[in-house]
């Protein structure tokens, strides 16, 4: 199999690009630049992928990553990720999150209709797309209210209404994901675990508040998933997904942030008391958001195997001393 992984020097991309050389597909990475951050990919699978320098806001750079991998399936991954980068810079996230998805898809569209090219095309989007919900609807399944509060949510959202209309409209075959929260080893650390383990060795070394971790709302109820079990549910969707299905990609389980940090002093072996920093608190919070992957399982027969812990430990032995 041939694969065109878009965001392939990111943190699931390189998870992702990893997966499928051990596989023994044949990997193409589009990424930005010649640059490729110190993450997951060791010596054997960077020689492995065949980089392609790919700014996705641009039509003509799209076209030429299609036509020099000519894919089976195309893993859309390149887009922002961080809620407070698409909050400072909306109309930014919009021509990345979307415009960029709606470029591939059409130039895809355009190849399928030549008789060229029909890859299965992965356009992963986020559970933030769901937005606010009661606990008691939790956990939320594919067929509950999309309720945006932020761009990050809403570009994720326009972007699956794209890739599914270019399903019906024009017969690519699109899956689209909800992926809910998920962390590993080479995720940056202004996301909520790796900087929380960077904020616990911090206090280890004094340089920070004795005796207190600082972070954002501790009350807020997250999914999280370990990005290898996250790019495994990505790998059986293209095997095994139907095209024109949006599928959460979640664990079912809710965790309070609180009881996260909590986990990651308790593994790190610091005793320190919680509080909360208004610096660190979003302006617009969804308060609790789970994910039901029933539709996933049923599909694939995919299921998540590593815990929170693992996540966490994972992190810290990852993190520079």
């Amino acid at each position: 199999m041939r694969a065109l992984v878009t965001g392939a020097a990111g943190f699931v991309g390189q998870w992702l690009c990893e997966a499928l050389v051990s596989r023994g597909w044949d990997v193409f990475g589009a990424r930005l630049g010649d640059d490729v951050p110190a993450g997951r990919l060791g010596p054997r699978e960077l020689g492995a992928i065949r980089w392609i320098d790919c700014d996705v806001t641009h039509a003509g750079a799209i076209a030429a990553a299609l036509d020099a991998s000519t894919p089976d399936v195309v893993f859309h991954l390149a887009g922002v990720a961080f809620v407070p980068d698409a909050t400072a810079d909306p109309a930014g996230t919009l021509e990345v999150n979307v415009v960029a998805a709606a470029r591939l898809l059409s130039a895809i569209g355009a190849r399928r209709r030549a008789g060229t090219l029909d890859p299965v095309v992965l356009v992963v989007g986020s559970g933030e797309q769901y937005g606010r919900h009661d606990a008691t609807e939790q956990p939320l399944g594919e067929r509950a209210e999309q309720r945006p509060l932020n761009p990050y949510a809403a570009s994720k959202a326009a972007q699956e209404v794209i890739a599914l209309a270019a399903h019906r409209a024009t017969g690519v075959r699109a899956i689209v994901t909800r992926s809910f929260n998920h962390s590993g080893a080479g995720q940056a650390d202004r996301f909520l675990i790796p900087a929380l383990v960077r904020r616990v060795r911090e206090l280890r070394t004094g340089s920070s508040k004795p005796g207190v971790l600082s972070m954002g709302t501790t009350s807020t109820v997250r999914d999280f998933l370990h990005v290898g079990d996250v790019i495994a549910a990505y790998i059986a969707l293209v095997e095994k997904g139907a095209a024109g299905e949006a599928y959460n990609v979640a664990s079912g389980t809710g965790v309070a942030v609180d009881a996260v940090a909590r986990r990651v002093l308790a593994l790190m072996g610091v005793d320190a008391k919680l509080e909360v920093d208004p610096a660190l608190v979003r302006p617009v919070e969804v308060p609790m958001l789970v994910g039901d992957a029933r539709k996933l399982r049923d599909t694939t027969g995919w299921a998540p195997r590593l815990s929170l812990d693992t996540i966490i430990d994972d992190v810290i032995r990852a993190a520079p001393l």
